[in-house]
């Protein structure tokens, strides 16, 4: 397979930044690399500082406030619009900083014309009720108002889907945004940025509804730290999730969290293969496995283990490996060499804890890439969920365990930590029903008869437990970025009091 040069690399950069109408590179000092072959393209310049942003929003966030919410629909509309228009180029700054092949960089844009269209609709829908008063004369209402300031932080993994997830419902409900992405993925960020300004052409909105805030941890601690900002939705890792919550409870915030996942797949005897090796391929090994919502369990009922393991032994062998330019690939590389390192030490583990590699783990590509990090995907069959199984690595492995019956399967599903996606392959209705009901999957997402990733923005999206909690995207998500308010309203001569209370 050969490999894109650095020139040339750094030209398709140019390109697709220069048509999403955002800067050119230049020698700034955040610098961005490509995990296609680990070759640096360029720094950016700084944007601007957190105070600056923090106080820069919360003027942005007196006039928008105000701003009829069909009319802030519109703005994203024409969002939704720029998109079409620049999908390619967007697409292609994924393919270049988060390393996905193309059909998966295009489905993430599309994401993001997807949560456009429904915000749009929505901000003709921020209903709130009218609720039966005890007391003649008065009506009693609750209505949904603007919060105020949105941060954004997003993982290099989805580096636009997820700003635009939050972004989209934070716009239509009266808030401007601060968007502080992933140190892998400045260009994205920026991109996405040009194209807002874009729809903006021609429009009386206030400045600075976005914002792009680049910098280390230490600017997003910044931010997240900050008192006027009353909202923080924060993607990443459980233990980034367990430094943001505290403090932004700390100060009275509110936060969304999207954290780590450790999803699972049920087996049951009544399984369509042919569903199972699909689903589970896709979910495991897509995206180099760098989803939150990746498959890493898959829970196999005893009677079909041989034939699971060998049907997905035998398509993992055969998964195109290299450049996520190249038309054929499936598994681009990993983000970083650490990623890489991270992998090999869990495969070590797991193989210590009695487990064995059926398949992969092997690195690819090294004379062709040394400074990247191909690997082919892996599948360890583990004789029970031991500690390494029940961490999140964010790599493709997948470890293969046994069960006897039903409700052992669900224990030992719902027997870690996080608590994010899941899902069972089975044509029997009865468990279906019982995995997706109270005493089934503990998750956030519970499917039947396809994998746990690949969400649509029309469901609520998050998890529970070291999951974080939040929920994004589609359903009533979009009241987490609202105030709820309850109002009586006296239309009478008189002044009775609840619940017959004389005060007279």
């Amino acid at each position: 397979m050969s490999f894109p040069t650095t020139p040339e690399l750094v030209a398709l950069a140019e390109g697709a930044l220069a048509a999403c109408g955002a800067a050119p590179l230049a020698g700034g000092n955040h610098v961005t690399r490509t995990p296609i072959t680990g070759a640096q393209l360029g720094g950016v310049a700084d944007t601007v500082s957190p105070d600056d942003a923090a106080e820069r929003a919360a003027e942005a966030f007196l006039r928008w406030r105000t701003v009829p919410a069909p009319v802030r629909g519109e703005l994203v509309r024409r969002l939704g619009e720029q998109l079409r228009l620049h999908k390619a180029d967007l697409a292609r700054l994924v393919t270049l900083e988060a390393g996905k092949i193309e059909s998966e960089a295009l489905g993430e844009v599309q994401e993001m014309i997807d949560i456009c269209d429904f915000a749009v609709g929505l901000s003709r829908q921020l209903h709130g009720l009218t609720i039966a008063s005890e007391r003649p004369g008065h009506r009693l209402m609750e209505q949904w108002l603007p919060l105020g300031p949105t941060l954004v932080i997003t993982s290099f993994n989805f580096p636009v889907a997820v700003w635009s997830w939050n972004a989209a419902l934070a716009l239509v409900c009266g808030n401007p945004v601060i968007w502080k992405p992933s140190e892998a993925t400045p260009l994205t960020a920026l991109a996405t940025h040009g194209l807002l300004e874009k729809a903006m052409a021609g429009m009386d909105v206030p400045a600075n509804l976005n914002q792009v805030v680049l910098g280390d941890g230490s600017v997003g601690a910044a931010l997240v730290a900050h008192e006027g900002i009353p909202l923080v939705s924060a993607t990443g890792s459980t233990a980034m999730g367990r430094k943001v919550g505290p403090v932004v409870a700390g100060r009275f915030g509110r936060a969304i969290l999207e954290l780590g996942g450790n999803n699972a797949a049920i087996v049951a005897p009544s399984a369509d293969i042919e569903l199972v090796v699909r689903g589970a391929t896709f979910a495991a090994a897509g995206t180099a496995g760098q989803r939150c919502t990746s498959l890493r369990r898959l829970i196999v009922h005893r009677s079909r283990m041989d034939e699971v393991t060998a049907r997905l032994s035998a398509a993992y062998a055969s998964l195109p490996v290299g450049s996520p330019l190249a038309k054929g690939t499936l598994v681009g590389p990993l983000i970083s060499m650490a990623s890489h390192d991270r992998m090999m030490a869990a495969l070590a583990a797991a193989q210590a804890d009695g487990g064995t590699v059926l398949v992969g783990g092997s690195r690819e590509l090294a004379d062709q890439a040394p400074d990247a990090a191909y690997v082919r995907p892996a599948i360890v069959a583990m004789p029970g969920q031991t500690e390494i199984v029940r961490e999140e690595t964010f790599a493709p492995i997948l470890y293969v365990l046994g069960y006897d019956d039903f409700e052992e399967a669900v224990a030992l599903q719902n027997g870690v930590p996080q608590g994010l996606a899941s899902s069972i392959f089975t044509t029997d209705v009865r468990e279906a029903e019982r995995f997706c009901g109270p005493a089934g999957s503990d998750c956030g997402i519970a499917n039947v008869n396809i994998g746990p990733s690949g969400a649509e923005i029309g469901g609520a999206f998050g998890g529970e437990k070291s999951t974080g909690g939040g929920r994004e995207s589609g359903s009533d998500a979009w009241k987490g970025y609202m105030r709820r308010a309850t109002n009586t309203v006296n239309y009478s001569n008189d002044l009775p009091l609840a619940q017959g209370v004389e005060f007279g």
